[in-house]
């Protein structure tokens, strides 16, 4: 059960940063935007949008890249944080 729960975390953060990047491509809402917070439109895109007119615009999607793997990286390490291991062998308890 803890493994479909990861396994849904990290489905659910993976779109969140697809969404964030310039590669969404699903439409899936209105063009008012999602829940009708226009913030929130249905292109994606949205870093390339909080960096547009600043010096770092060229450099978004080096930006998007880094981020990503962070947050990966950092939730994979309070996954296994939160990893039970057997108090006799030291082996991973499911």
């Amino acid at each position: 059960m803890r493994r479909v729960i990861s396994l849904f975390i990290v489905t659910l953060v993976a779109v969140i940063l697809f969404y964030i990047s310039r590669f969404w491509y699903l439409a899936l809402w209105p063009r008012s935007g999602l829940l009708g917070i226009e913030q929130l439109p249905p292109q994606g895109g949205l870093l390339a949008r909080w960096l547009r007119q600043t010096d770092l615009a060229p450099f978004e999607l080096l930006i998007w890249a880094v981020a990503g793997f962070l947050i990966l990286t950092y939730l994979q390490k309070l996954f296994d944080r939160f990893k039970r291991d057997d108090p006799e062998t030291g082996e991973p308890h499911d």
